[in-house]
């Protein structure tokens, strides 16, 4: 029997959940259809798991260019477990290095992987 891989849209809604969830902790920068049209138009890399998912950006600056990792939900092994692949795919595309946005209790989690603070975000709604 042939298997069919899900289509984007079907991983997308699968982690919608996850997604949702960390765009609310994150400040609701973006809704979730901000998401699929960014991955849609190739502004964002949607990175599915069975149990997790991740959305990053590259953010290009005049001297650096960087894999950056703005969303992540589900199973935080899984996540962590996605690094290895996100620093392949950085290297692959011509990355300097890679940066994450989050809640303070990733700085705890990451450090395994070689992460450290770099800047402190604040903010507030006005």
């Amino acid at each position: 029997m042939e298997s069919t891989q899900p289509t984007l849209d079907e991983e997308l809604n699968r982690c919608r959940h996850w997604i949702e969830a960390a765009l609310d902790r994150g400040g609701n920068t973006h809704l979730f259809s901000d998401i699929v049209d960014g991955v849609k138009q190739g502004n964002m890399q949607f990175w599915p798991a069975p149990d997790a998912c991740a959305v990053t950006e590259i953010i290009v600056y005049p001297r650096k260019k960087t894999l950056h990792i703005f969303l992540a939900g589900g199973n935080m092994d899984t996540i962590v477990d996605m690094d290895e692949s996100a620093v392949h795919y950085a290297k692959a595309i011509g990355c300097d290095g890679v940066s994450v946005a989050g809640r303070k209790g990733w700085q705890k989690v990451l450090a395994k992987k070689g992460y450290s603070p770099f800047i402190v975000s604040l903010a507030k709604d006005i």
